[in-house]
C-alpha cells in the first residue's frame, strides 16, 4: 500500500520550493495531490499546481457530493478563505505514493480519513526572523502587497503550529530549511526509508 507524505510547516519555511523539487525527483516517484482553496490566486501561481482555485459554490458542491476529506476556514483581512481536500480521484493508495502540502489540522483529519498507517509527516522549520524576511520579500512582489494579511498569517502560525499540537499529532522528526540542498537531501533519504524503495 502507498504512503501519503504530508509536507507541513509555518508560512515561508520553503514548503512550495521543497514540494516542487521533490516532485521533480523522478527517483522518488511521488504523485501530486492538489488541494482546493477559495482564496484569490497570487501573482505567479497557476491553477491546478499548488491549488485548485474555486469559490464557495464549488466548495458546497463537493461537500454535498460527500467527497470532502477535510476543510479549514481562515478569517483573513479580506474575508473568510477556505482550504480543503477533496476525494476527487487523485489518490489511489493501491498504486502510488503521494505528496501533499498541508497544515497540522488537515494532516490530522487526513489520518482519520485514510488511516494513520498511510500518512507520513514531513515537518519543515525555519527561524522566525528568516521566515518573516522571506514572507516580506515575497509579499512585495504581489500587486498590491497585502502586508496586513502577511502579519495575520505570521502570528496565526504560532497558534496553528504550537509545540503541544505538533506533539499531539505524533510528529517527532523535523527538517530545518536553513540550507535548501541539505534539507532536500535529508527529506529524500527519509522518504526512501518510509517506502518499499527504502
Amino acid at each position: 500500500m502507498g504512503k501519503i507524505f504530508y509536507l507541513m510547516g509555518k508560512s515561508s519555511t520553503g514548503k512550495d520550493t521543497i514540494y516542487s523539487r521533490l516532485m521533480e525527483d523522478e527517483a522518488l516517484r511521488l504523485c501530486p495531490v492538489v488541494m482546493y482553496t477559495t482564496r484569490p490566486i497570487r501573482a505567479g501561481e497557476k491553477e491546478g499546481v499548488a491549488y485548485h482555485f474555486t469559490d464557495e459554490a464549488g466548495l458546497n458542491a463537493i461537500r454535498e457530493s460527500g467527497r470532502l476529506i477535510e476543510l479549514r476556514a481562515y478569517d483573513t483581512c479580506m474575508g473568510v478563505w477556505y482550504y480543503f481536500t477533496a476525494d476527487d480521484g487523485q489518490i489511489n493508495l493501491e498504486e502510488n505514493d503521494y505528496l501533499i502540502i498541508g497544515t497540522l489540522e488537515s494532516y490530522n483529519k487526513s489520518k482519520v480519513y485514510f488511516g494513520t498507517e498511510h500518512l507520513v509527516p514531513i515537518y519543515v522549520e525555519l527561524e522566525d526572523g528568516e521566515r518573516l524576511q522571506r514572507a516580506l520579500d515575497r509579499e512585495r512582489l504581489q500587486e498590491p502587497p497585502k502586508y496586513d494579511e502577511l502579519c495575520r498569517r505570521f502570528l496565526a502560525d504560532s497558534e496553528d503550529f504550537a509545540e503541544e499540537k505538533i506533539k499531539e499529532a505524533g510528529i517527532d522528526r523535523r527538517f530545518e530549511n536553513n540550507d535548501l540542498e541539505t534539507c532536500l537531501q535529508e527529506i529524500r533519504a527519509y522518504v526512501n526509508s518510509q517506502t518499499k524503495r527504502g
